[in-house]
């Protein structure tokens, strides 16, 4: 996150700023991106629209930090002693309610990011990259305990591979991803890429 956005946030304490995030996703859900306006933000919230701009600095900042503020925090806490013990605590950290919850906002914004690079950026920054992150550090510990092999070349994929396992159970399957089926894919297709046994 920026020094800017940082000082931004700073502005709102954390319950009114989870009161907001949920005002925000809930609206996402009834009328979709392209008709959410920061003005109907504004009135749910009782919030001008010059703090939500000084705040978030746009819409496409404000969705994307709210869908982050939909997933649980980064991976501090997450330590089990080993890859897969730590891949499982990760995905076990959203229950499928929540998750079936996150995919229907995903699949409404999937083509506006496409379509939106200010969108596409704010998802970026403040969702891919941070995930992408979680998951290298999480590698690299296993890296450090000796479980994975600093050469092995599906480690520059396993972003991709955990990441794209919530798409492709939307687009293939057409169901949203649950904690099941995540376990079972990181246990099928994760771990043995990596050389890490699953039992």
């Amino acid at each position: 996150m920026t020094e800017t956005a940082t000082a931004r946030s700073s502005r709102l304490t954390p319950e009114r700023e989870a009161d907001l995030y949920r005002a925000v996703l809930d609206r996402l859900r009834q009328v979709g991106y392209e008709a959410l306006t920061m003005d109907a933000v504004a009135a749910l919230t009782r919030s001008s629209k010059a703090t939500l701009y000084r705040q978030w600095g746009g819409k496409a900042e404000l969705v994307a930090k709210a869908m982050r503020f939909s997933k649980p925090g980064g991976i501090a806490d997450v330590d089990t002693g080993s890859l897969r013990g730590d891949l499982h605590a990760l995905a076990q950290r959203v229950d499928d309610c929540a998750m079936e919850q996150h995919s229907a906002l995903m699949r409404g914004l999937f083509m506006v990011v496409h379509t939106n690079p200010e969108l596409l950026r704010a998802f970026r920054e403040f969702l891919v990259d941070p995930e992408t992150a979680d998951f290298r550090q999480v590698v690299q510990c296993a890296i450090d305990r000796g479980e994975v092999r600093a050469d092995n070349p599906a480690i520059e994929y396993v972003p991709h591979m955990m990441l794209g396992s919530y798409v492709t159970r939307m687009l293939l399957d057409e169901l949203p991803p649950t904690q099941e089926f995540l376990l079972s894919y990181i246990d099928a297709v994760v771990l043995p890429a990596l050389g890490v046994p699953t039992r």
